[in-house]
């Protein structure tokens, strides 16, 4: 106990006199001094215990789930790589079903476990995390990397992460493995009867955009970074489409506005989100709402999907006496205003109960949000936030 306050103390003494946006990037000599095991990928899968396996439920025309994203997905990936966008180690995890950090941004289940066990199939294993065997991925990889963006540099003050383009590049190579073992018509038709499940795009805002790096803030204005970020997407999906991949869930993005650290760095007051942050938020998910609508019209037999975690999000935040949450502000682990100023790095940090906080940490929410937020996904329990249908409603389309 004394140790990890004493190592908290010495990472609040080292940065006091940074400039605020450090908060995101600690010096590495002194995060390494001080947490040596932290870029130590050698015992990663010692350190980080395998998930459990989802219960069996009845079986859905899905054969697999495949997830690609960032760290509102990530669940190892990071574990195996040279960063500081990590979490495996307590307290995240700790209300995960087995109680010990597994690389989850979350102190329990992110969004992509909720939707496998509604599909009947275990937790995807992380790309990084299994054997590589067939047996292993034909129900599904997890190759979500936390720090990871649209654009390929996003992230890269924080170290290693695996890039969407790069992400794209592994599930090919994972197609590959399929026709070499199955055959390629049998690999075909397991693509094609498959969830796809993306969610990138915050880091492109929280390390690239809202940092202005490469100047680029004076190279485009909001809307068009946004329909940048779009077109992007679209050819990652097309290239997706060529490889037979049918059914494509693509995420919106959370109001990083209203995030703690963004409520810490903006002074924001009585926890009111930034509204310029939002605002660019709305703007990309409604372009990409419009690209889902335009792939749907332009691909034959392709099943996308836009769900809007913003207005999902939104609803729980306005209405969230009726969900169970009296902290709508505050992270439940992390130090300064909001929890904002510094990320979570220590069980001391972190709050009792973290069933009634929205957030987490600096910028992901907690479990129970997680799973009010797939619940929508599936079928639109709680609010439809899914276009032009939910989830479930796509399943009937298999």
């Amino acid at each position: 106990m004394e140790s990890s306050v004493l190592k908290i103390l010495s990472i609040l003494t080292a940065i006091l006199f940074l400039d605020p946006i450090t908060a995101l990037e600690f010096p590495p000599e002194l995060i390494n001094a001080l947490f040596p095991d932290l870029t130590n990928t050698a015992n990663a899968t010692q350190s980080t215990p395998p998930p459990p396996a989802a219960p069996p439920l009845p079986s859905s025309p899905a054969r697999a789930l495949f997830v690609i994203g960032d760290s509102s997905v990530d669940c190892g990936t990071n574990n195996f790589l040279g960063t500081f966008a990590r979490a495996d180690r307590p307290p995240y995890g700790r209300d995960f079903d087995t109680h010990q950090p597994t690389g989850r941004f979350c102190n329990g289940r992110i969004p992509v476990d909720y939707i496998a066990l509604r599909l009947g199939l275990p937790f995807v294993p992380s790309y990084l995390g299994q054997t590589g065997s067939v047996e292993d991925m034909n129900r599904g990889v997890n190759y979500a990397s936390a720090g990871a963006g649209i654009i390929f540099s996003s992230g890269s003050e924080l170290g290693q992460h695996i890039s969407l383009t790069q992400q794209i590049q592994q599930v090919m190579d994972t197609f590959q493995q399929f026709i070499l073992s199955m055959g390629e018509d049998s690999a075909r038709n397991l693509i094609a009867n498959s969830i796809f499940y993306i969610s990138i795009g915050s880091n492109d805002y929280i390390h690239y955009y809202l940092l202005n790096v490469s100047n680029v803030q004076s190279l485009y204005l909001p809307w068009s970074f946004n329909q940048f970020l779009a077109e992007t997407m679209k050819q990652q999906i097309q290239n997706l489409y060529n490889a037979n991949v049918r059914n494509v869930v693509v995420m919106g993005l959370a109001p990083l506005g209203c995030a703690p650290y963004y409520l810490w760095l903006y002074e924001s007051e009585n926890g009111k989100c930034i509204e310029t942050i939002n605002n660019m938020i709305i703007e990309f998910n409604f372009a990409m709402r419009s690209l889902v609508e335009e792939l749907n019209r332009n691909l034959l037999e392709a099943n996308v999907i836009f769900c809007d975690a913003f207005e999902g999000s939104m609803d729980i935040i306005k209405n969230h006496e009726r969900y169970g949450f009296n902290v709508t502000s505050d992270a439940c682990c992390g130090l300064g205003e909001y929890g904002g100023w510094i990320m979570c790095i220590s069980s001391e940090m972190a709050c009792v109960n973290a069933s009634n906080h929205l957030w987490w940490d600096q910028f992901h929410p907690t479990e129970a949000v997680n799973k009010i937020l797939a619940e929508n996904v599936w079928s639109g329990r709680h609010t439809n936030m899914c276009y032009p249908m939910n989830l479930q409603d796509m399943l009937a389309r298999i």
